[in-house]
């Protein structure tokens, strides 16, 4: 269900379900236990308490009293159930006016029980008497509201068992998350693998959550966005309970941390891939973009931290390491330098690849582990993964397992079994030998497509061509520096559309090209058709060259003028080269 105050500040999970089954409870019984579950948010719970009890009763009784029948966050997604009633939470938006929020107001004041508002009745220029029902305001909702939601999914037998918050952590599975600009869903589908691969008892049953989809692996269902709003979240953390989930491996997104989506969420490991410049059309600077990420590493947000797996070799690995360390988690570093030298008190763990050698068919990696709490060793490894960078996600996926109870020594018989996620440096099957390297990744990210670039061109006896484009609707300053980023290694560039949405696609490749000098010009092919911009380099790559198609990875769609169509870059490049073998 999506957040109606904003489409795209709170955005909807279409794999939580939707019809979950719990009995009616009252809002009093919800309050009373989530100041059990939550003692340093009493007083915010005691407020919502004393506030709701001197509300103006419903028809159907006391406000308190009243069956609940669950919480909304999207006014168009109440229920109509005489019985029971929805209570209806509106949170600010970071994109829609004022006014947009008091028809919401307004509609949900039609079937909800209460609303209960982050924003102030004063600015919403909206009493009870206005629209007719109790609006409770919660300046501070977002600190509670996940684990309210959590509560809320319970059998009323199950929540009346709900004494302390351990209480509630045995009814949910295990979490580690992920966050970064790029690595995300490699690393948590890693170390979802890992876990299931140890055949640990309580590791073997794993899940994941994200930008390739939520569920089991080998059925996950295709996600909208990578954190889902906090009811999306907490409906999908119960339905894997309920399926008897033990690890979900989930991505945490800088809008979701930023927000508070993952609020009562148990987050036990936090791993830290990377930054780099992207959501600037979100976040006003870079600092503010990592103040975000590191939230995933405050205990004062996530409780339940025991580790924090950070990546040592980028440049704002210190905030988060010095985050986790004021909080009392304990920190593992991870580097692909063997020269690495760490200047940061309270380091407990330090993962380093001594020794890197890559190819087309994965890579050989030497890993030496220098720690307080684990035996120091050194491991070889076989990586099916291409690319250096993945590297750094192996390393980061090893950690994380660790951190969650699989064994070093276990490591290099469960690395070589490992499956790059979807869409990421993914190899498509020639259909003959003449066809060259064609490589799909969902490198959109100056940073990203810089990196998967450099780990072929090394491997490239040919040419590299490098096939991208820019997401409309999205940060224009972007868009020159992926230009960039791509000519700076590729010996070719075609660029193309991404998701224009409602731009004009001509539009942002002129944007792509600003500051492209001559000789730039002479090696950059512009088609703004993207499947005319593969079939063009299917037909011109040699043998001997190397191509990727970056931006959109495991995609299916591309969003034009506010509709989506299928598009699926892997399928559209299969069928190029079957038809190129043909011709």
């Amino acid at each position: 269900m999506t957040t109606h105050t904003s489409h795209s500040d709170t955005p909807s999970n279409n794999t939580a379900q939707e019809n979950t089954t719990v009995s009616a409870l009252t809002l009093q019984q919800l309050l009373t236990t989530a100041q059990q579950v939550l003692p340093h948010h009493k007083n915010t719970l005691q407020h919502m308490l004393q506030d709701a009890e001197q509300a103006v009763s419903t028809e159907q009784g006391a406000l308190l009293q009243l069956p609940v029948s669950q919480f909304v966050l999207d006014s168009r997604q109440l229920t109509t159930d005489a019985a029971t009633k929805d209570i209806f939470v509106l949170l600010k938006s970071h994109t829609q006016p004022i006014e947009k929020s008091q028809q919401y107001a307004q509609a949900a004041a039609q079937q909800a029980a209460c609303i209960i508002s982050e924003i102030d009745p004063a600015d919403l220029q909206l009493s009870e008497q206005d629209i007719g029902c109790p609006l409770l305001y919660v300046p501070n909702i977002r600190d509670v509201l996940g684990t309210l939601i959590q509560l809320s999914l319970l059998p009323s037998s199950t929540l009346s068992q709900i004494q302390s918050t351990q209480d509630l952590l045995q009814q949910l599975p295990q979490v580690i998350a992920v966050t970064g600009t790029n690595g995300k869903t490699t690393i948590s589908q890693l170390i979802a693998q890992l876990c299931h691969l140890s055949a640990l008892p309580e590791l073997a049953d794993s899940a994941v959550m994200g930008t390739a989809g939520n569920g089991r692996l080998g059925s996950l269902v295709q996600a909208s966005h990578t954190t889902g709003d906090a009811l999306a979240v907490q409906r999908f953390l119960r339905q894997m309970q309920q399926e008897g989930v033990d690890v979900l491996a989930l991505e945490a997104s800088s809008h979701g941390l930023d927000q508070q989506r993952l609020q009562g969420v148990p987050v036990k490991v936090a791993v830290y891939s990377n930054l780099s410049r992207d959501h600037l059309d979100y976040h006003p600077d870079m600092q503010d973009y990592a103040r975000a990420k590191a939230r995933l590493f405050d205990k004062a947000y996530f409780p339940q931290l025991t580790h924090a797996i950070i990546n040592i070799d980028d440049d704002f690995a210190p905030m988060m390491a010095k985050t986790a360390i004021d909080s009392g988690v304990k920190v593992w570093l991870y580097s692909l330098n063997p020269e690495v030298s760490v200047n940061i008190d309270g380091v407990d763990a330090l993962f380093v690849a001594s020794s890197i050698s890559p190819s087309l068919t994965g890579v050989e990696i030497e890993l030496t582990v220098d720690s307080n709490s684990i035996a120091t060793d050194s491991i070889k490894l076989h990586s099916p993964l291409l690319g250096r960078f993945n590297v750094a996600n192996v390393l980061a996926a090893v950690a994380g397992a660790m951190a969650l109870g699989v064994p070093l020594d276990a490591m290099p018989a469960l690395v070589k079994q490992l499956q790059g996620a979807s869409g990421r440096m993914q190899r498509a099957e020639s259909a003959n030998d003449d066809q060259g390297v064609f490589i799909v990744d969902y490198a959109h990210t100056p940073d990203a497509l810089t990196q998967v670039l450099t780990s072929l061109k090394s491997h490239c006896e040919g040419k590299l061509w490098a096939v991208f484009g820019c997401g409309g609707d999205r940060d224009k300053g972007k868009r020159p520096l992926m230009a960039q980023a791509g000519l700076s290694v590729a010996d070719q560039v075609v660029l193309t559309s991404d998701n224009p949405r409602s731009e004009d696609p001509v539009l942002i490749l002129e944007d792509m090209q600003q500051g492209m000098t001559e000789a730039q010009h002479q090696k950059t092919t512009v088609i703004a058709d993207r499947k005319q911009a593969i079939n063009y380099v299917v037909q011109q790559a040699g043998a001997q060259d190397i191509v990727v198609i970056a931006g959109k990875g495991h995609e299916t769609y591309q969003e034009i003028k506010g509709v989506r169509y299928d598009f699926d870059d892997r399928l559209i490049l299969q069928e190029a080269l079957i038809e190129a073998h043909q011709g």
